[in-house]
């Protein structure tokens, strides 16, 4: 357990990197020295001459010069306990081990920075600080997996990120850590930067692989999975850019020192993006496991001094949890599972005594009707129907047979649509109405508001 006057000393002098951005990173060394993907980065030292002073590049170095097999890189990778940083948090080195290496043919790795969660801006942050870090990470999985050939999917909105990555690339071929026999080995990777255009639905792996493919960014059925019928019908590959960006450090120490940064079941550390009601909203990297207080406190507690109401730990579609609860959490995958929501993407949205659930609810059940792509129909006629029924309960209009209704749609979304952006909102409708539900019930009574409204 970390001292809280220790705490005090980490969340003292922080400030906006330059430009103005918001994003901050913290690291904890209580234990080992701690994985460090953002700490101590700005806009100045995200280039290759720097990243290489900081051990860059070694653990690729390592891998092909020492006679590493890739076998032996995925079996560190598996001891690590990486679980995917995306959302869904499924085990790095067991996905690795998926892809068919003695198939003949061409296979592919994908990175997914199609970062649109709201809540969630770290991807872009280690795109923009620490791009060379998610090369590295890509090249070690590409030999690991026997794959030549890379992509990685930027969000459309971030475009001076794509570019950014786009430079480093040319950095990284110029180097010779990319492209043909690589540091001098028999192995070549080639990678490559596609942006997309900003649809939250291309989130969703199979919706990005047809979006890559030059089509209408849909969700494939599966099976078939990428790891058999991927990018263009070849075995893929697909990670987020924050599992990628640990790969480096795990191969460059070892895995078991990796998993022993975290806890058993999920090791290493994660970078939380919190944001909503506190004083100091941004980036931090803490060891998985790591209690919610700490990252608050972190943050520098509730903005003026008002008391936490509620907290989505993993993003928008992840259910919200209400304060007492959140407060006896920890934040790793399984600890926030138990309380009844998910770790996600990492996006915590933290909300004040001042907010009003049913309005906070309006805007999130707007947001995933807005991005339904519209291919099933329970989410593309439900998420409309959830909307709508919030949207009468804010404005007065509100029955009290809704709030069953509200439910009873959403249970019907969920599980029935070909990828997760159904259940995405209906989790936020169930969990808002089952933790708050008194507060609906007085929006539909007295046709207004239980809290003070927004200052």
């Amino acid at each position: 357990m970390i001292a809280p006057d220790i705490l005090r000393k980490f969340a003292q002098g922080l400030e906006p990197n330059p430009g103005g951005d918001l994003s901050r990173s913290m690291i904890f060394h209580d234990r080992h020295i701690q994985p460090q993907i953002l700490a101590g980065l700005n806009g100045d030292n995200w280039g290759l001459e720097e990243y290489v002073k900081r051990g860059g590049y070694e653990a690729l170095r390592k891998v092909l010069t020492t006679g590493m097999k890739p076998e032996d890189v995925i079996a560190e990778v598996k001891t690590s306990a990486l679980r995917g940083r995306g959302g869904a948090g499924f085990p790095s080195g067991l996905k690795w081990s998926f892809m068919p290496r003695s198939l003949p043919g061409q296979k592919y790795l994908v990175c997914n920075s199609d970062e649109g969660e709201p809540g969630t801006f770290k991807d872009r942050d280690i795109l923009r600080f620490n791009p060379h870090i998610v090369i590295e990470g890509m090249a070690i999985a590409a030999y690991a997996m026997g794959i030549t050939v890379g992509y990685n999917y930027i969000h459309g909105e971030v475009f001076e990120i794509y570019q950014r990555f786009e430079e480093a690339l040319e950095q990284a071929r110029a180097a010779g850590f990319l492209g043909d026999k690589i540091l001098g080995s028999d192995f070549s990777f080639q990678l490559h930067a596609f942006h997309g255009y900003g649809a939250y639905i291309c989130g969703e792996e199979t919706a990005l692989l047809e979006s890559l493919e030059g089509k209408k960014g849909q969700p494939r059925f599966k099976p078939p999975f990428p790891a058999s019928f991927g990018l263009y019908g070849k075995p893929t590959t697909i990670n987020n850019t924050e599992t990628f960006a640990a790969v480096p450090w795990i191969l460059r120490n070892s895995g078991q020192e990796y998993l022993e940064v975290g806890i058993p079941n999920a090791g290493g550390t994660k970078i939380f993006s919190i944001t909503g009601d506190v004083e100091r909203p941004g980036n931090y990297e803490v060891p998985l496991g790591t209690p919610f207080a700490t990252l608050l406190e972190l943050a520098g507690g509730m903005r003026d001094g008002r008391k936490l109401k509620a907290v989505i730990p993993g993003g928008s579609s992840s259910p919200v949890l209400p304060a007492d609860i959140m407060m006896a959490t920890n934040l790793d995958y399984d600890s926030i599972a138990k309380a009844g929501s998910m770790l996600g993407s990492g996006a915590v949205i933290v909300m004040d005594e001042t907010r009003c659930m049913v309005k906070s609810l309006l805007r999130l059940s707007y947001f995933y009707y807005h991005e339904s792509c519209g291919q099933c129909t329970p989410c593309r006629e439900g998420t409309g129907w959830l909307w709508r029924m919030v949207h009468r309960i804010e404005n007065g209009q509100g029955r009290p047979e809704d709030l069953d209704m509200l439910d009873d749609i959403a249970h019907n979304i969920m599980g029935r649509t070909i990828c997760a952006l159904g259940d995405a909102a209906a989790m936020p409708v169930r969990s808002f109405v089952k933790h708050f539900r008194d507060e609906f019930a007085h929006h539909i009574e007295h046709k207004g508001c239980v809290v003070p409204q927004y200052l």
